[in-house]
């Protein structure tokens, strides 16, 4: 008999592979699964690239298989592109895979009073993990998260005040989205120079050659160079800056009780990616002394990290973000700061990976928070 409850997905779909397949078949098991998948227009937008295939392909794929009830193309734009279609649907249950989540779309669950499920990405059996990032290019080049002490990479922020960024280079285990604070647009570059694998020796020349290559002469808005070192050298790493692009001195850690106590504690709750044509740089109020905090919160939280001490490394990765964000008030107002407080009030500290409303929420947690990703840091792999 087929079953009472109706169930909705949301999603790109594009590239279809197991780990879709795998996806609707988990849902399907709530009840009749009805798809909806993103315009050609909302994909270009959210992602910055089109699709490989057209929304009428990858519906046509959608609709084909045996466990889906219906597929539809959402008609709204946005993370929440799906809504109206929602609200037409009338679901029972809304499902999304883990690195899908964000509190945007369990708010909107919650408000319309559907049931919201978060799925652990997992391949079916004896098949590999898939992702349509690991199908576009099959690479191993990382990102990087930027801990505390972001923007001191610009001398236009460390000419005031001299200080520590503090980065861990990740492993590409998640499809993180463009445009989201994770380096992307470098490790992008990267791809164009390495293809799949970035070089085993000399990583730190490695970042010259990727930050000159992001930025060539004639550059108006030069990237800082804490993305091309943060994906080149891995590890966690302290990168200090006096004024310039590139920073005097860097330190790197590889203590591995150092590493996997990061990774235990360290907890991304997805924001989805910032909105085209944001510019963060507009309203900025740099001071010598707003610069200064932050550099002294990211060097407390540096050794926080290093002595292990949770508490006071939460403290200061909040500290950090929030002298950077009276720098530059556009990385969030007031409403995305009271939307994410459930998670933060679950965290001795927090910050945002990207600016403007979008990219990851990351958390310092003693415990495990749900749902949220963990991460892999990229341990020393040069001769």
């Amino acid at each position: 008999m087929p079953s009472t409850n109706k169930v909705v997905v949301s999603g790109c779909f594009d590239l279809l592979h197991s780990g879709h397949v795998a996806f609707l078949k988990e849902a399907a098991n709530f009840g009749d699964l009805h798809v909806c998948i993103g315009s050609d227009k909302t994909v270009l937008q959210l992602k910055g690239r089109p699709p490989i295939n057209s929304q009428q392909e990858r519906k046509f794929m959608v609709e084909s298989l045996k466990f889906v009830t219906d597929c539809r193309i959402n008609t709204g734009s946005g993370i929440l592109d799906f809504e109206d279609e929602l609200k037409e649907i009338k679901p029972d249950v809304f499902v999304v895979n883990e690195d899908g989540h964000t509190p945007k779309k369990e708010q909107l669950c919650k408000t319309l009073g559907i049931e919201y499920k978060v799925l652990k990405r997992m391949p079916s059996e004896g098949l590999p993990v898939r992702s349509t990032t690991s199908l576009r290019s099959l690479s191993t080049i990382p990102y990087r998260i930027d801990l505390a002490g972001g923007w001191l990479d610009q001398p236009f922020v460390s000419s005031h005040a001299s200080g520590p960024v503090i980065t861990i280079s990740i492993e590409p285990t998640v499809e993180f989205n463009d445009r989201s604070g994770m380096a992307s647009s470098s490790r992008n570059k990267a791809i164009e120079l390495w293809k799949t694998t970035l070089p085993e020796e000399f990583p730190q020349h490695n970042a010259r050659i990727l930050f000159s290559f992001e930025n060539p002469p004639g550059t108006q808005e030069v990237s800082g160079s804490q993305d091309a070192l943060g994906i080149c050298l891995p590890g966690l790493n302290q990168l200090y800056y006096q004024g310039q692009y590139w920073p005097e001195n860097i330190i790197s850690v590889h203590d591995e009780s150092v590493l996997s106590w990061l990774e235990q504690h360290l907890f991304l709750v997805s924001l989805g990616p910032r909105k085209n044509g944001y510019k963060v740089l507009e309203d900025t109020r740099i001071s010598s002394e707003q610069a200064k905090a932050l550099s002294n919160h990211a060097t407390a939280c540096w050794e926080a990290i290093l002595q292990k001490d949770l508490e006071a490394a939460g403290r200061h990765l909040t500290g950090s973000f929030l002298a950077q964000r009276s720098m530059f008030p556009l990385m969030a107002d007031q409403e995305l700061i009271d939307f994410i407080q459930p998670y933060t009030d679950q965290a001795v500290g927090y910050k945002l990976s990207g600016a403007g409303g979008g990219g990851y929420l990351i958390l310092l947690s003693e415990k495990s928070i749900e749902p949220a990703l963990q991460i892999r840091i990229r341990r020393k792999n040069w001769i």
